[in-house]
């Protein structure tokens, strides 16, 4: 499994609207310019997160986008499925029941359920408020 760009931006921009939450709403230009992401690229990505309800927008000049949640009430896992949809590593594993005629006599499958247990241990345990606090000791440590 490779998380794509899109993926990779989109906890980027979902962390640039936590860090700013108490600011109101964000402008897609503002973010682009501190993350030095294309605000075209942007523009998708925020489309797919407002569409699922995790983002909300307003219009006008003091316009933009915001969480439509506090930030600990999203998982990184919830985010990349929302961007890159199903994460599991091989795709006989996308149906459940699983519809492959081996499945019953497949020697790997086991180890690919373990793969997808321990990747989605790990990014449905961490939330945007746990990246936030990451984020905000990086900055921290550039500006000693």
């Amino acid at each position: 499994m490779k998380i794509s760009t899109k993926g990779r931006y989109a906890l980027r921009l979902m962390i640039d609207l936590a860090q700013n939450y108490d600011n109101g709403y964000i402008t897609i230009k503002s973010i682009s310019e501190r993350q030095e992401i294309s605000v075209k690229y942007l523009e998708q990505i925020i489309n797919v997160l407002s569409r699922a309800g995790f983002v909300k927008s307003t219009r006008g000049p003091q316009g933009g986008y915001r969480l439509a949640k506090p930030a600990g009430e999203y998982t990184a896992g919830m985010i990349l499925r929302q961007i890159e949809g199903s994460l599991v590593p091989v795709a006989c594993m996308e149906d459940e029941p699983n519809q492959c005629p081996r499945c019953d006599k497949c020697a790997t499958l086991e180890l690919w359920k373990q793969l997808d247990e321990a990747i989605s241990g790990v990014i449905d345990r961490v939330t945007l408020a746990d990246l936030l606090e990451k984020q905000e000791e990086k900055s921290k440590d550039l500006n000693v």
